[in-house]
């Protein structure tokens, strides 16, 4: 094992592209506090959150962009978007060592990605999809919760969607979900795990019914792939029971889906930034809808967040080789580990990223 749980050499989501604009934003990644802005043409950017000087955060005020660079405000080294300092007080020559770690940034489907390592080896085509969140086809309703646990935890607690009947009853969960086997698939190559979870006649939980409009019993698939180490996407379908399946031409009119998305970026040793989005195909002009998804899928990650934070602290407080059992449900989860672990240890990015 390193002496780091992050697997180096990746793409993470930092932020919505809506959190990051013209004023300073700040976020840790993977351990390494980031500066965020966008330029006067509207470009994200990304460089260490502290000045080369004496160290002052240039997130604080009364640190500010003045056009295309940010004047630190401690004693006003100035640096461009490259994260070069073009100025310093009382002297005309810069030092050539004044310059701030930059980090490569990319847009993608509405979350702004920014690459942790090495950045020669920073190939924006490694980047997981997830179309759905800006498609005029979806409407979506996302959010973020700061989890005060490893992002490990968040990896095992997605891939094993059985807490669902447990933890989240009442919301989404239903005994089906518990009851029924899944079969895993898992693509060690491009660093991809696939769980599924098909039922064939389960009850409706609120969270479909009051959003769907379904009174009775349903179909209910979850087709998951997580693409290690950072996106998560849930594909589900829900029917109403003797609803006609796909056609052969992948057309699925008889159907609800929601494509449920979670971006997994570790703060710290200890902590994840839990981003979360929700987009269906349905209703997509009903505000009552949206709203409804908003709160409840907000609540579920609330729940989840404050089992996490409990079992951190228990694993925290564990004597040195304890064990846990694992048994079917957990294979999901167990080939996750074996991925991040060895991408953990090579610190080299996942050779593919599927589009889905």
């Amino acid at each position: 094992m390193t002496t780091t749980s992050y697997a180096r050499n990746q793409w993470y989501v930092a932020a919505y592209g809506s959190e990051i604009g013209r004023e300073l934003f700040t976020r840790t990644i993977c351990g390494e506090s980031i500066l965020f802005w966008r330029t006067e043409a509207g470009e994200a950017t990304a460089m260490a959150d502290r000045c080369v000087h004496r160290r002052f955060p240039l997130s604080e005020k009364p640190s500010r962009l003045d056009g295309d660079t940010v004047v630190c405000g401690y004693h006003g080294f100035t640096y461009g978007a490259d994260g070069v300092c073009v100025s310093v007080p009382g002297q005309k020559r810069v030092p050539r060592t004044a310059r701030l770690t930059s980090y490569p940034v990319k847009e993608r489907d509405s979350f702004v990605w920014v690459w942790i390592g090495d950045k020669d080896k920073a190939d924006e085509a490694l980047i997981p999809r997830a179309p759905w969140l800006d498609s005029p086809a979806y409407t979506t309703v996302c959010g973020m919760e700061p989890l005060a646990a490893r992002y490990g935890l968040l990896v095992d607690n997605l891939l094993d969607l059985s807490h669902e009947t447990y933890l989240h009853g009442g919301y989404i969960g239903t005994p089906e979900v518990a009851e029924t086997p899944i079969t895993t698939e898992v693509d060690d190559k491009a660093g991809v795990v696939h769980v599924s979870r098909h039922m064939d006649d389960a009850a409706c939980p609120p969270f479909y019914a009051e959003s769907t409009g379904i009174t009775g019993r349903i179909t209910r698939w979850q087709d998951i792939e997580y693409h290690a180490p950072c996106l998560y996407l849930l594909h589900s379908r829900i029917a109403p029971v003797g609803a006609p399946g796909p056609d052969p031409d992948g057309g699925d009119p008889d159907a609800f889906h929601v494509e449920v998305v979670y971006a997994i970026t570790p703060e710290t040793e200890t902590s994840t930034h839990d981003f979360w989005a929700v987009a269906r195909d349905f209703a997509l002009d009903d505000q009552e809808v949206s709203d409804f998804l908003r709160e409840n899928n907000r609540t579920v990650v609330l729940q989840d967040v404050v089992a996490l934070n409990r079992l951190e602290q228990v694993i925290a407080s564990e004597p040195a080789g304890t064990q846990e059992l694992s048994i079917n449900i957990d294979t999901g989860g167990l080939a996750a580990r074996r991925i991040l672990q060895r991408l953990v240890e090579a610190g080299t990015a996942t050779p593919t990223a599927a589009v889905r």
